[in-house]
């Protein structure tokens, strides 16, 4: 068989997506520590762009009317963003995944380049400013994958597949928040329930549940109870081991004597079970990767306002103020003599509007997408976490016109401060029960509560369902459930198949 070379003509359909649209995009999704790494940045590398010195954030704070673009939760008027400028927040920064990463991308066109000039250079790439920005070079992948699993992203998977409903998925976000990087639950439990308005006994409810994820004696409120955790896993904690854990003060001071005493054991059993006691690990946190700690800054405020509604305001300590400097750039250019001169300034000139343009329209975004997203959870601002109503990226962008992947760029790495406190805005979005009549959802927790309690009812009817006939009642009174759902929904409540109760019952 030769080898050789040909020829070969092939077309083919591609959407064309400039520099300056991904650059825009992958501003939309940098937290706000990114996003002034990437202006630092900027500043020292293009002349024509300097700080507003004008208006000092410091002062921004001094009043409530003074943090920022702000809409009240429901004004349609101000949330049409009536500008032409203000409605290429919709448009120019709102493309799917697949248009920002796709790796066979046609080459850009000079015509398409949305911005006007004509001397236009080439962009500068930030698709590597930090980790909202994507991974663009098999360095940075090898990075992310060979990165050491941190314990928070540990506890969050566990969390995931623990089958909680959106109330309880939301307090064990906050729990999890709370844990400290030996894995002990710092924050008090009442300080919690008070915070997203719920009931203590919920909370504690939700704690036990989490201190049974691995690694064994996680989340635990204290030494003792995490070593207590840890021996009822092993089937060692015995009313001997509970006087141990009880006085480990006098383990501390090596008064066996008075041990032994407390516990009613011999020496001999005393000195295994202090054997068993160093054997546990009383750091189970330590054992992962921590990220450094970082204050968290609110990218949004949410206040109540006097007609009873929400106030939704931008702070303004996360908005770069960055001008172009027009008399500089005057003064240059007449200097200008070569075209290579002419260009590097053009091109300065380009991306330094282009750059003020994308903050702008990502500040824009960022406000209208929050109020949506407080708009739909209304209720858990007013009465508590139990009252979070079932909501996904496509209701939100389908309510603010834009595609699903923009209202997720939107929502990472970006926090809303509300008066029950500080949440990052993927927490607002809970799962959901399609109703059969095209109506509202119904919440996955309300159905767990209608299978239980249907089977709870076998006992006084004598009649005992199986999980298709419970389909067939859930589907009556209007929620569509799959079979599968029913039994997976059974599973997690721990009750067993309708052909094991009919067992029970013979």
């Amino acid at each position: 068989m030769a080898l050789g070379q040909r020829l070969e003509l092939k077309q083919g359909q591609g959407l064309v997506i400039t520099p300056q649209l991904q650059q825009a995009i992958k501003l939309l999704q940098l937290s706000n520590l990114e996003l002034e790494a990437v202006i630092e940045t900027e500043l020292e590398r293009n002349p024509l762009l300097q700080r507003d010195e004008a208006d000092p954030v410091g002062e921004a704070n001094e009043s409530s009317d003074s943090d920022g673009p702000a809409i009240e939760a429901g004004d349609s008027r101000e949330l049409e963003l009536g500008d032409r400028d203000a409605m290429a927040a919709n448009s120019e920064m709102d493309a799917s995944t697949s248009d920002v990463y796709g790796d066979d991308a046609p080459v850009v066109r000079e015509r398409d380049s949305v911005v006007s000039d004509s001397n236009e250079g080439p962009m500068v790439d930030w698709s590597k400013a930090g980790k909202g920005g994507g991974f663009d070079g098999d360095e940075d992948m090898e990075r992310a994958l060979t990165r050491e699993k941190t314990l928070t992203e540990h506890l969050t998977d566990q969390a995931l597949i623990a089958h909680f409903s959106a109330p309880e998925m939301a307090i064990a976000q906050v729990l999890i928040d709370g844990v400290d990087e030996a894995g002990y639950m710092r924050v008090p439990l009442a300080e919690i329930a008070d915070r997203l308005g719920c009931e203590l006994e919920l909370v504690e409810k939700v704690l036990t549940a989490c201190q049974g994820f691995e690694p064994t004696g996680i989340m635990a409120q204290s030494v003792p109870e995490c070593l207590k955790l840890q021996l009822v896993e092993r089937n060692r904690f015995d009313p001997a081991m509970q006087a141990l854990i009880d006085n480990l003060e006098l383990l501390a001071r090596r008064d066996l004597s008075a041990l032994r005493k407390v516990c009613g054991v011999d020496e001999e059993d005393l000195s295994e079970m202090i054997t068993e006691l160093k054997s546990l690990n009383p750091r189970p946190g330590s054992a992962y990767g921590a990220e450094p700690s970082q204050t968290v800054v609110p990218d949004v405020f949410v206040r109540p306002d006097a007609n009873g509604g929400w106030r939704i305001d931008l702070n303004s300590d996360t908005l770069p103020r960055v001008l172009v400097d027009q008399k500089y750039h005057a003064k240059v250019a007449t200097s200008a003599r070569s075209d290579s001169e002419k260009s590097y300034l053009n091109e300065c000139l380009s991306q330094a509007n282009w750059l003020i343009k994308s903050l702008d329209q990502r500040a824009r975004t960022i406000l209208k997408v929050s109020a949506e997203i407080v708009r739909q959870q209304d209720a858990f601002f007013v009465y508590g976490v139990e009252y979070l109503r079932p909501l996904n990226l496509k209701t939100v962008a389908d309510a603010v016109g834009m595609h699903e992947s923009t209202i997720s760029r939107v929502t990472s790495n970006k926090y809303v401060a509300t008066p029950r406190g500080v949440f990052e805005l993927k927490f607002f979005f809970t799962s959901s029960i399609a109703s059969n009549d095209g109506t509202s959802a119904h919440s996955a927790e309300a159905v767990r509560y209608k299978i239980k309690t249907l089977i709870d009812g076998e006992k006084t009817s004598g009649e005992i369902l199986s999980d298709d006939r419970i389909v067939e009642i859930l589907k009556e009174a209007g929620v569509d459930i799959a079979r599968r759902t029913v039994a997976k929904y059974r599973e997690a409540l721990r009750i067993p198949s309708s052909v094991e109760r009919k067992r029970q019952i013979r």
